[in-house]
């Protein structure tokens, strides 16, 4: 009936919390005053307060464009929309020097909380409750805001799932999944603390330097307002504005994996700031965003690590806890407990007890196969390999192609960490000639090559384990 979401709270919670692929959720969100939330309208609401803009090139490149490779503008949205519509009025304002056919702006990660501070009656026009997350409202999502073009590198987001609801034009998507993650050449440079990047393009791949990619399988959507997009664990994700004004609203879902992903993170940054922070700052290797302050300590690294493994320890203790109660109980007592269990938070510096897979004794396609997808539920499905990587259809709003984006909770830092990529970190530690094989006579390594491989994703884990057991013990 009118009104009727295709989909309970609870039901939707199961889906997102247990459903290990991509999928758009459609007609869950119709009665959000978020869905009014377009740049006019939330240009009168900010009322001339300014917001930062990230500027980058239209034209492809082989390279991906890491925050250093951009330029930053304060400037109102009122003067964002001026500006994207090409209105002589700013040839005088803060994007005077960027022409809009040659340039994309992208007021992106930008925290809702922190925007609309003075304001915090608007943050209940979202409602992820609807989702089966009570109480997580625009307090605990961010917002992104951009022009055409404006995109994100591809990346993973080592915490979490993500939810992102669409509200103005369009934006495509390119989710690979985490058994890729090879063929995407992983790197920690630039850092970002709870991000993974691509050193690939994947918008204009440069094949003859990452060969590997060819065996990647994108998955390609289209999201268009007032659809909702589940990107699970750990999926790679490239993303572009399609349309000439785009605003997109997203939250992460905090899991228990987390607690072990902190402690890589952890690691990670120790290695990361140590390394980098021992080269000769004058050299112009820029690793650090412009929005970050300065490297943290060692002394403060470390208080991180033991920080996120005493909260992985607390976690573990706490499960092993409510496990051995439910099993003490009734059968039917401990179905609900399971239940409760899921639904159960805490404070940050503790744990959150989000189960990220449900406990079904069948296998992955019967899975599958419980999943009610359809009309209200579309997956996203691996691009066909007749169409090319980046051969996308576009979705009419209606039915998805089936071919082939903080503050938030759970930051070690309780706010992102942007961290960003040398202007030469992209160039190969060995010269190559054209036949694409190392030159013997230049065989330099540089900082980079080796914390390429001393934090690739697969070591970090390793070493995390093998902590955590020492630890243990």
């Amino acid at each position: 009936g009118e009104g009727v979401k295709p989909f309970t709270p609870e039901k939707a919670k199961e889906i997102v919390m247990s459903l290990q692929q991509p999928a758009v959720f459609c007609n869950m969100v119709g009665d959000w005053p978020a869905l009014h939330w377009n740049v006019k309208y939330l240009s009168a609401v900010l009322d001339g307060k300014t917001i930062q803009f990230r500027l980058g090139l239209k034209a492809v490149d082989l390279v991906p464009q890491f925050e250093t490779r951009c330029s930053y503008v304060e400037a109102t949205l009122e003067e964002f929309l001026a500006w994207s519509c090409g209105q002589p009025s700013c040839l005088s304002g803060p994007f005077s020097c960027y022409d809009s056919s040659k340039y994309w702006a992208y007021a992106d990660y930008k925290y809702i909380a922190r925007i609309f501070e003075d304001k915090p009656e608007i943050f209940q026009d979202i409602r992820w409750s609807d989702f089966g997350f009570p109480g997580r409202s625009g307090k605990e999502s961010t917002l992104w805001i951009g022009s055409e073009g404006a995109n994100t590198p591809c990346h993973l987001d080592s915490y979490g799932c993500n939810l992102v609801l669409q509200v103005e034009g369009r934006k495509r998507w390119h989710l690979f999944p985490p058994g890729d993650t090879s063929f995407l050449y992983p790197t920690r440079i630039p850092y970002e603390e709870s991000s993974i990047f691509s050193k690939v393009n994947v918008a204009n791949p440069d094949l003859k330097r990452f060969p590997k990619f060819r065996n990647s399988t994108a998955h390609v959507v289209t999201l268009s307002p007032g659809q909702v997009l589940l990107v699970p664990r750990h999926w790679w994700h490239y993303v572009e504005s399609i349309d000439p004004i785009t605003v997109s609203i997203n939250s992460w879902i905090e899991l228990d994996a987390d607690h072990e992903a902190r402690v890589e993170e952890a690691i990670t940054r120790m290695l990361v700031c140590a390394i980098k922070s021992a080269e000769n700052p004058s050299d112009g290797n820029l690793w650090l965003n412009p929005t970050e302050v300065e490297a943290t300590s060692h002394e403060i690294n470390l208080q991180y690590l033991n920080q996120a493994v005493s909260a992985y320890f607390k976690c573990q203790t706490t499960s092993v806890s409510e496990r051995a109660h439910s099993s003490s109980t009734a059968a039917e007592q401990r179905t609900s407990c399971k239940r409760k269990k899921r639904e159960v938070g805490c404070e940050p510096d503790g744990c959150r007890l989000l189960t990220h897979g449900f406990d079904f004794s069948t296998s992955k396609a019967e899975e599958l196969q419980k999943i009610p997808f359809g009309p209200h539920l579309i997956q996203v499905l691996p691009q066909s390999q007749e169409t090319g990587s980046m051969g996308a259809v576009e979705s009419d709003g209606k039915e998805l192609p089936s071919e082939n984006e903080g503050e938030h909770i759970g930051k070690l830092h309780l706010r992102r960490k942007q961290l960003v990529m040398s202007n030469d970190s992209e160039m190969p530690a060995h010269q190559m000639d054209s036949d694409s094989s190392p030159c013997t006579s230049q065989t330099a390594l540089s900082t980079n090559d080796l914390l390429d491989c001393l934090v690739n994703p697969h070591v970090i884990n390793l070493v995390a384990r093998l902590l955590l057991e020492r630890t243990g013990v």
